[in-house]
């Protein structure tokens, strides 16, 4: 199987620049994964389509403002360098650009209350440092950091909360799961007054996000690892569901690849944490969900390699041509699909 197999047309207009005022207005294409049919409707009315007993699994991991631009202490050089994990004891691995400028003991300064220290220079301009600052980090990244937007968005974000879900607590991700931007606090009562079950798993999206598949063959694409937790209330839960014949429904491809993950390694779900290399492509049998509500993705992404192993690689092209025929908005801040 081939990456070209899973490119498509995109015109650069489509790709959303800004997110909606309100998050449950962008759009939705339905896909049924069997039949291929397809319906246009308002995000909104996910409602219609989710049924009381339903799971519904959210990834609840949340965005910190981890791009910081500073300057190196002896040359005044400009470095930027996007955190992307906490390693423990203010150490944390990172993008750094211009790498090349870096060598082990640099310092590069943000602000007088925070500088960063160079541990170790990595492949892939990946580089470790040691984060010195004075006073609470996370409110010193608030003032000085910027959202790591991916890099096909060019304006600036003018809410900074707009780029995590309604739901964001646990802190770890260098992006966001895009699917579940588009629920309201409101939307997600309005399920559950209609008997949905809402739970959630954690997977902290990382650096393989930044990643292109680069490789012709896909079997030689190498996913990056990332963190992800599953909690023994969200495993009972989800447990009963699959016992009873009762539906799972992931948002977005974060929790899909937690849920499956979780259900391949140990045979069911199970209160955990890990790190996960799971490549999802077509062949591959799903053990963990049943639906899937997701975001438009770039063309020959890995992202779109899994939505067509849910529902066909034929189903999928034929969804996308129909969303750039009527213009719906794609990648972070675009409009949405359910694959039902």
């Amino acid at each position: 199987m081939k990456t070209s197999d899973f490119d498509f047309e995109l015109p650069q207009e489509l790709i959303a620049q800004t997110p909606l005022k309100d998050r449950a207005s962008s759009r939705l294409l339905v896909l049924d994964k069997e039949s291929g049919d397809i319906e246009h409707k308002e995000f909104r009315n996910i409602v219609d389509y989710l049924n009381a007993g339903d799971v519904l699994v959210i990834n609840d991991t949340k965005v910190i403002p981890a791009r910081l631009m500073g300057v190196k202490e002896d040359t005044g050089a400009v470095i930027e360098l996007l955190l992307l994990k906490d390693m423990g004891n203010d150490t944390w691995e990172c993008l750094s650009r211009p790498q090349k400028r870096l060598h082990v003991g640099t310092i590069v300064k943000f602000s007088d209350q925070l500088s960063a220290s160079v541990v170790e220079l990595l492949d892939d301009g990946v580089t470790r440092v040691k984060l010195i600052y004075s006073g609470i980090l996370l409110e010193i990244l608030d003032r000085l950091g910027e959202m790591p937007l991916p890099p096909y968005i060019h304006e600036k974000l003018a809410e900074k909360d707009r780029y995590n879900t309604v739901y964001a607590k646990n802190i770890g991700s260098a992006a966001a799961p895009t699917a579940g931007l588009h629920f309201t606090n409101e939307l997600l009562d309005e399920l559950r007054c209609k008997g949905v079950i809402i739970t959630n798993v954690t997977l902290h999206v990382g650096l393989g996000t930044f990643r292109p598949v680069e490789v012709d063959d896909i079997n030689n694409h190498h996913m990056h690892s990332e963190y992800y937790e599953m909690s023994s209330e969200t495993a009972d839960i989800l447990n009963k569901a699959k016992s009873e014949g009762r539906r799972i429904i992931a948002v977005g491809t974060t929790s899909t690849r937690t849920l499956e993950s979780v259900i391949g390694k140990y045979g069911k779900f199970v209160e955990c944490s890990g790190n996960t290399e799971i490549f999802i492509y077509p062949g591959y049998e799903f053990k963990a969900i049943n639906c899937l509500i997701t975001n438009f993705h770039l063309p020959k992404s890995t992202l779109v390699m899994l939505v067509s192993a849910l529902a066909g690689r034929d189903n999928i092209l034929n969804a996308y041509h129909e969303a750039v025929i009527n213009k719906y908005r794609f990648f972070s801040f675009g409009d949405a699909m359910f694959i039902k």
